[in-house]
């Protein structure tokens, strides 16, 4: 049976657990220049209506080095949705391809591209969330504290596709997420209800940052104006200027080793200051790099390699 990767609840906890070793281990092959071609003669199809540098880049160059071909489709390419249905497009590139990746809008073209492909469709994005960066994020948590449980992390900022995505994590493992967002800037309700309704993890919502961030292990921030929100990025910024994560918001997890995490790109001096970015608690090139290594992962999963 085909599987797909667009939630992270598409992975069972098992799965989950499963896919940090496995991202270990590849992440270890791929460092010591091993000869591991899993995906040899094999063709990734790269659907972006939404440009991004990290997830071409990371999809590209991992899929290349375990021994396949990506096939870069922008914008300009397949107006998916527009210029021929989403259906049509799934069925026609699922043809010529053994695995399918994109990076779009709507949510609802996710799904429908995953309905209608008959090979494996991972989630790169969508407005709603972005599953392949908390996995991401997970992997670095696992690596830099030794645990993919029992932690603590604060999220500053809006209530986005990242939050919605670590609440889908939330049902699967245990720990503490707390979420600060201004008034109106929260996560979506039904993702917040059924995080809570699961009873795996303790989910807090704040408006105070500093509250929120008590205790963190983690700190965890995102732009506070999206791609499609950039006409309310000065209406934003006056909304958001006390969510801006600085030292003296780092300051008050009382925890000398808390982590900083930011999915990139970010807009410095804006949410996150350089001392911040640039300190030795920030593992945000650490996460970057581990974009590769975790979606390397996700596909042989999907792909039924590992």
């Amino acid at each position: 049976m085909k599987k797909d990767f667009l939630h992270i609840t598409d992975f069972s906890r098992d799965e989950i657990i499963s896919f940090l070793e496995n991202s270990k281990k590849i992440k270890s092959k791929l460092y010591n220049r091993e000869q591991f071609y899993p995906f040899k003669d094999m063709t990734l199809a790269m659907i972006f209506a939404k440009p991004s540098a990290r997830t071409r880049i990371s999809f590209e160059t991992g899929f290349y080095r375990l021994g396949g071909h990506a096939l870069y489709l922008g914008p300009n390419d397949i107006g998916i949705g527009k210029r021929e249905s989403v259906a049509d497009i799934a069925r026609v590139v699922g043809r010529f391809n053994d695995v399918i990746m994109a990076r779009l809008f709507n949510h609802q073209d996710i799904i429908d591209l995953a309905k209608f492909s008959r090979v494996p469709v991972i989630n790169g994005l969508t407005a709603f969330n972005h599953p392949c960066q908390i996995m991401a994020d997970l992997f670095t948590i696992y690596e830099k504290i030794g645990r993919y449980e029992d932690f603590k992390i604060a999220y500053i900022g809006d209530g986005n596709n990242i939050v919605h995505s670590w609440l889908k994590l939330s049902t699967r493992l245990k720990f503490q997420l707390n979420i600060a967002t201004p008034e109106g800037y929260e996560p979506d309700s039904g993702a917040i209800s059924e995080a809570i309704s699961v009873r795996t993890s303790d989910i807090e919502l704040f408006n105070n940052p500093f509250e929120a961030v008590k205790g963190a292990d983690i700190v965890y921030t995102d732009v506070w104006a999206s791609m499609g929100q950039k006409e309310e990025a000065d209406h934003r910024k006056r909304i958001f200027e006390r969510y801006q994560v600085n030292q003296e918001l780092m300051n008050a997890t009382e925890n000398h080793n808390t982590l900083f995490m930011h999915c990139l790109p970010a807009e410095r001096g804006v949410e996150v200051t350089d001392e911040v970015c640039d300190s030795p608690n920030s593992v945000i090139f650490q996460q970057a790099e581990n974009r590769m290594h975790a979606q390397n992962a996700i596909m042989l999963m999907v792909c039924d390699k590992i």
